[in-house]
């Protein structure tokens, strides 16, 4: 296997297209798929196939996709120390459940980025979709929270999708509503005071596990019930009905408006939120720097990074 080879890899999947592809790296159409024949040969896998589309990854040309991009992050690191070459097109990916801080990092880490192209991708997503994007190498890192109630099942997903998981901070439960609130008198919070406001939470799709409730408290029976798809929609909700819903208590005021408070929650209840990944790969430079944002922006919130 050859360093090129890896090159012509990453072009086509960055152009779908094997023709688009060879006229980006000067080379003929023959050329190119020769060479990718080449490289599937010696590693004794389909790395792609056609479609109407174009050219798609097959599962494991994923994984191989992952492997590569790592090998050449490396490379271009030595090349821009010490041949001053640019910076090649980066490439990130993040899946999470939907938390504020998640995102700020990721604004945060783009900001940071001296590249003239790049690509980054941040899904905010249903739990199961975020085991699949990890075990489908469609995202390198994974954010969720744990807690008493879903550590058992989720620990077990974990072992069966090689993944790990590394927690980053533990928080108590708050109830998030908005600054029109009356309950904002309040200094904590009962679920009786919860009694006579919507809850809001986020759908989970068709499985719908009570496990993979990004909220806790999920078995809870309460009388006004609104899920919701996304983040803008649940804050909008607090504001326009009063609603509320349970989460780590960490809000960023830089994208919310300052329109949303936490209020804590007297319940006994830990959440443990962290990170996943595949076991058997080594994190990208830019997974490390935003992992290093992430606790740095956690941190400003007054919690301590476990370590």
């Amino acid at each position: 296997m050859r360093l090129q080879q890896l090159i012509y890899f990453e072009k086509i999947i960055e152009k779908g297209s094997i023709n688009e592809a060879a006229k980006a790296l000067y080379l003929t159409q023959p050329s190119l798929s020769n060479a990718l024949k080449e490289l599937e040969s010696e590693m004794k896998v389909q790395l792609l196939v056609r479609n109407k589309q174009g050219i798609i990854p097959t599962s494991e040309g994923r994984e191989f996709l992952i492997y590569c991009r790592q090998i050449l992050d490396q490379v271009n690191l030595l090349e821009e120390k010490f041949k001053n070459e640019p910076l090649r097109k980066q490439n990130f990916s993040v899946s999470a459940q939907h938390y504020a801080f998640v995102v700020h990092a990721f604004v945060e880490l783009l900001r940071t980025v001296n590249a003239d192209e790049y690509k980054f991708t941040l899904r905010e997503t249903e739990t199961e979709n975020i085991f699949d994007d990890l075990a489908s190498f469609k995202s390198e890192l994974g954010i969720l929270y744990l807690n008493s109630f879903n550590q058992q099942v989720l620990t077990k997903l974990f072992k069966e999708k090689g993944l790990e998981f590394t927690p980053l901070f533990e928080a108590k439960p708050h109830v998030f509503v908005s600054r029109s609130n009356p309950l904002v008198a309040k200094k904590s919070l009962k679920l009786a005071d919860l009694e006579d406001y919507p809850y809001l939470s986020y759908e989970q799709g068709e499985t719908n596990s009570f496990y993979f409730s990004e909220e806790i408290l999920s078995t809870w029976d309460r009388k006004k019930n609104i899920k919701v798809s996304d983040r803008a929609t649940i804050f909008n909700l607090m504001v326009g009905l009063n609603g509320y819903t349970i989460s780590s208590g960490i809000i960023s005021s830089e994208l919310n408006d300052d329109k949303i408070v936490a209020i804590p929650l007297e319940y006994n209840d830990v959440i443990t939120l962290g990170w996943i990944k595949q076991q058997q790969l080594e994190l990208s430079p830019v997974a490390q720097k935003y992992l290093e944002l992430l606790e740095e922006h956690i941190r400003g919130y007054g919690f301590d990074i476990i370590v």
